[in-house]
């Protein structure tokens, strides 16, 4: 087995491979990341004060998750890209372990966030739609664009995320659903999506009233996590566990209100096209041949400069730059431009031989570059044009010019000093069976820490094989979880037994808060609504605050109260509700989680009646309950 993961990495280490995924994964990772930060933003008083509003226990998580927000941004457009990473990495194990999102508000996704964070530290995502890239390449300006090859990294930056991050979290979620009867019966997905609490406001009961097609969907989720991690590498099977994982998690985005989850596994996908599209993709789309000619005084520093800009950002190829002084006179359309006024500007020619200089030459750039396009025609407006021809003349009458010599053609200024660069190009390159002695014994760690996490929850713990009181399993089970607090804090290997039985068994009661304004009318606070859906923004782990933590098959009357006072006091404030002079209303209606399919649960749930059982009421920033001693019973 050893020789078998030795040999395996050799092999994918030695296959080099287009680095679009990977700057696609991190450029999307960044986006998932910075929609969240968002997020924490809107709901930072609900979800780090005390009491909202009233006692601000943590007065600068603004300041930080605004910190965090600049980081996530650096991460999307690829600059300074290991600082970012690592800074990201830091925020979200900070954030997760040292605040109450992990106790009371966990968002679900947390934990492979924080594992794709992990790898993005060893991944080269700079290579690919990066200002890094750029910043590299203006280094040396006087080498021209042409120069720069497509970027290559190791197969093994692909296929490690995958294989750990979902890999591994599909085997041990698979078995966890084995001791589920609604998933052994093959309504895993249909289930939750009946439920009012978990549905998002897009009505999918055309497709939960298909009972073949339930359990269709269900049997093949099962089968997909279980053979993920063994097929998913095999060149003819790739596509296919590509096209099924997209199909579940875009289900999951659209159907659930937990979005977070499902964008969050999505981007994982990107790592999983296989190769060969990418470079179809490109060939698609880039252009069969130029559309624009842009020549450009070599031996001006700002001209060569303007030139390695405009082109990197030409993803689709659509523009050619060439040197005035060696390639004008090829084009008979610019041999009737003075060579002395050529190097003045900025000259341009179409496929239709129609010339533009100066301001007008960026316009068709930016129009010929397609996605660029908004931009050009917004510059090429009466007013905005004149304005921008000012400045244009200003800074292209001042610039310099020099005679470039083997000095302007010196190594790049930039080093690629990154830790891909160290550990997969340096290292690995000099000793490659060393590194690949050293990376199976970490991954054989990895591995352990995920059998660990699954042996102990999935196997363990729910065939009720723990015995607290001996003395030798006790001590055991002891440095099982500490090894899981480790897995989760720093790599995101935890148990995934996500909306099992033990979740959804005695669901049969949902709660909603009602108030009745300064005309005696009763209304809806805007956090559930009268179907019992959680509105929108409140997904996510707002969600799971109220959906999987306040109210449950078994509610805790102390645990319920802190979260009533949470959201009264947080969306009273929000709404303008003056809380000392409003009465607000616990209502309870009950619901069915089934573990048979029952045709239209969603709508009958959706239909329940609701019945007042309490009342809340805040005075002088302090609140009082009015609600049953034991909920459970009613």
């Amino acid at each position: 087995m050893y020789k078998f993961i030795i040999n395996k990495i050799l092999a994918l280490y030695s296959k080099q491979v287009p680095a679009t995924g990977i700057g696609l994964f991190r450029l999307f990772y960044g986006l998932v990341a910075l929609q969240e930060i968002f997020f924490l933003l809107y709901f930072n008083h609900l979800i780090f004060d005390p009491i909202p509003y009233i006692d601000v226990e943590f007065p600068m998580i603004p300041f930080f998750l605004c910190l965090w927000g600049i980081i996530a941004s650096f991460i999307i457009i690829g600059y300074r890209y290991q600082f970012a990473v690592i800074s990201n990495y830091v925020f979200w194990i900070i954030f997760v372990n040292f605040t109450p999102m992990q106790r009371d508000f966990d968002g679900g996704f947390d934990s492979f966030m924080t594992g794709a964070g992990f790898f993005l530290l060893f991944m080269p995502g700079d290579r690919a739609f990066s200002i890094d890239n750029l910043r590299h390449k203006l280094s040396t300006p006087f080498t021209h664009y042409n120069t720069y090859s497509k970027p290559t990294v190791s197969g093994l930056v692909y296929y490690l995320p995958v294989l750990i991050c979902l890999g591994f979290l599909y085997f041990d979620s698979a078995v966890h659903k084995l001791f589920a009867e609604h998933w052994r019966n093959g309504l895993g997905s249909w289930l939750p999506s009946t439920q009012p609490y978990y549905v998002s406001a897009i009505d999918m009961s055309f497709l939960l009233n298909n009972e073949l097609l339930q359990k269709t969907i269900g049997y093949a989720i099962l089968v997909f996590q279980f053979t993920f991690l063994f097929f998913f590498s095999n060149r003819r099977l790739r596509s296919v566990y590509l096209f099924v994982g997209l199909g579940i998690h875009l289900g999951i985005t659209l159907s659930l209100n937990i979005y977070p989850f499902g964008m969050g596994m999505l981007i994982f996908y990107l790592l999983l096209v296989p190769f060969s599209w990418w470079r179809a993709i490109g060939k698609q789309l880039t252009a069969k041949q130029p559309s624009l000619t842009v020549f450009f005084d070599q031996q001006c520093p700002l001209c060569n400069r303007t030139a390695l800009i405009l082109n990197h950002f030409d993803i689709f190829n659509c523009i050619d730059f060439k040197s005035a002084q060696d390639h004008a006179a090829h084009y008979p359309a610019m041999t009737a431009i003075p060579s002395e006024t050529l190097l003045l500007d900025l000259y341009a020619l179409d496929n239709e031989n129609r010339i533009y200089s100066g301001v007008n030459t960026y316009i068709q750039i930016l129009k010929k570059m397609r996605y660029l396009y908004p931009i050009g025609l917004l510059l090429s407006l009466p007013g905005i044009h004149t304005l921008a021809i000012t400045k244009y003349r200003v800074i292209a009458d001042s610039r310099a010019r020099i005679t470039c010599t083997t000095d302007c053609l010196i190594s790049p200024k930039l080093q690629d000093n990154n830790w891909y660069h160290r550990i997969f190009e340096s290292f690995a390159s000099q000793k490659p069976k060393a590194f690949s002695r050293k990376l199976a014994k970490i991954l054989i760690a990895l591995i352990l820490l995920q059998l660990n996490s699954t042996i102990h929850y999935a196997l363990i713990y729910r065939l009720n094989l723990e015995v607290k009181n001996n003395p030798v399993s006790a001590p055991v089970a002891e440095a099982s979880n500490a090894l899981i607090m480790i897995s989760l804090t720093f790599f995101g290997i935890t148990p995934h037994a996500l909306y099992l039985h033990d979740h959804f068994a005695g669901y049969d009661h949902i709660l909603a808060i009602t108030y009745t304004d300064q005309n005696g009318i009763e209304r809806w606070l805007p956090f559930v609504n009268e179907e019992g859906r959680l509105l929108a923004p409140n997904w996510g782990r707002v969600h799971s605050m109220w959906a999987n933590i306040a109210v449950t098959p078994t509610i805790n009357k102390t645990r319920l109260q802190k979260f009533i006072m949470k959201v009264t006091a947080f969306w009273g404030q929000k709404t303008g509700l003056n809380l000392d002079k409003t009465v607000f209303h616990i209502k309870m209606k009950k619901i069915n989680a089934p573990t048979y399919w029952v045709h239209d649960q969603l709508h009958q749930n959706f239909s329940a009646p609701w019945t007042t059982i309490g009342t809340v009421k805040w005075t002088n920033h302090l609140i009082s309950f009015d609600l049953p001693d034991n909920i459970n019973s009613l």
